[in-house]
């Protein structure tokens, strides 16, 4: 993956922690599992840094929940783009299959 790149960063968002995946934005790239951080602004400017060593531009992503929106506002506070999305919104069809893809492809 080259520095000059994309990465569209997913965020599954807990009270305690959060664990990352991401993937390039080629149509070869796969998704990259980075682990779980912790909620603490430290944390996510680690992972930032090392999310920025892989590509110059990132996206993120993550599910309204518990946590609310103090990570939007955050990410957007220091210049990236992030999309919350309502799980009330998302059609029944879309998430069942993206559980069902979910499952097959999970390495665990």
């Amino acid at each position: 993956m080259s520095k000059d790149s994309t990465l569209f960063v997913g965020l599954d968002t807990h009270k305690q922690s959060i664990v990352v995946a991401y993937i390039g934005s080629q149509r070869e790239d796969c998704v990259q599992d980075f682990g779980t951080i912790g909620t603490l602004h430290r944390d996510i400017d680690r992972m930032i840094r090392r999310l920025q060593s892989k590509a110059s531009t990132l996206f993120f992503a993550y599910e309204a929940g518990t946590c609310g929106y103090w990570l939007y506002r955050y990410l957007t506070g220091k210049g990236f783009q992030c999309i919350v999305a309502a799980p009330s919104k998302l059609p029944k069809e879309v998430l069942f299959n993206f559980m069902w893809v979910s499952r097959l492809c999970s390495p665990w």
